[in-house]
């Protein structure tokens, strides 16, 4: 089924000893705004937890596959998709990038109805092989932490070598060093926005939808890591629109949700240093608030 609402949402997930998301030009020191301090998480981590939770319980298979995925060769995709609507002529043509427009809007039409990822978050598919652009109704913002962090570096030691010629250079020690960096902890915040007009174009459906939610609320749980410490989704608040269009702008309702350190509190280090107050009189004319996780 079609959706029918646009939706709005806040997510509140915390990292405690981890690094929720390094930075490869910084030596996957966590990521962090230069400005101010504050722990950034990216909307491509955030994505990609929510791809593996889906890839989990779904198995990759139609219609829940998966587009974007580790070690996947996307132009192969594509050519699957022109296989199966019956446009196999055309990938024999010597043209740099193949398809008609006919054939285009095929193959768009058969990726969206495919791959969960493709109607959720969108994805440019023109590379060669040619199946269009989705623009995906699902956005989600960088995750900002609420306080700044600062980043530890850890020596750590593995009691092992790689190679014979290690090992005869340490008389047998066989001991390599190595860094760790993590935070102590982080709360951290991050804002979606769902559209009913883009999901009716790519058919992202109601059912989809109980699983975006599903994901967001359990995808932590199911990607523990030694590096990423131990990360939970500590908040998922929905603000549900009566129109597609929607009835408010989508800041006025995020600013409902306030989130301060607790007075007594100079270093936060768990989430019960933390207050949450959810501002939920006068609420605008067409605007439910769905609590899918209250702290």
């Amino acid at each position: 089924m079609s959706l029918e609402n646009r939706y709005d949402f806040v997510l509140l997930f915390d990292v405690k000893d981890g690094n929720p998301n390094g930075d490869p030009d910084a030596g996957n020191l966590p990521r962090v705004d230069a400005e101010t301090g504050k722990g950034l998480v990216t909307d491509v981590s955030l994505k990609r937890k929510i791809r593996n939770f889906v890839t989990l319980i779904k198995n990759a298979e139609p219609p829940h596959d998966i587009y974007i995925k580790e070690k996947s060769i996307l132009n192969q995709t594509h050519e699957k998709a022109y296989i199966a609507i019956g446009a196999e002529e055309e990938l024999k043509s010597d043209k740099k990038r193949k398809g008609s427009a006919d054939t285009v809007i095929k193959a768009r039409q058969w990726m969206c109805k495919n791959f969960y990822d493709v109607r959720t978050f969108g994805a440019v598919m023109s590379t060669g092989i040619n199946c269009g652009q989705v623009r995906g109704p699902v956005q989600m913002t960088f995750a900002r932490s609420i306080d700044p962090v600062i980043a530890s570096e850890h020596s750590i030691t593995r009691m092992a070598v790689a190679t014979e010629a290690e090992a005869e250079k340490q008389d047998g020690d066989n001991r390599t060093m190595g860094r760790k960096f993590t935070i102590p902890y982080g709360l951290y915040v991050t804002h979606g926005f769902i559209s009913a007009h883009l999901a009716n174009q790519t058919g992202f459906s109601k059912d989809d939808l109980e699983l975006l939610w599903q994901s967001l609320e359990n995808m932590f749980e199911h990607d523990r890591s030694a590096a990423r410490g131990e990360m939970s989704t500590r908040g998922l608040y929905v603000f549900k629109h009566e129109g597609k269009l929607g009835n408010a702008p989508a800041h006025t309702l995020f600013d409902r949700i306030k989130i301060t350190k607790k007075t007594d509190i100079s270093v936060a280090r768990d989430f019960n240093d933390y207050t949450i107050s959810i501002n939920e009189k006068n609420m605008p004319t067409g605007v439910e608030l769905i609590k899918k996780i209250d702290g």
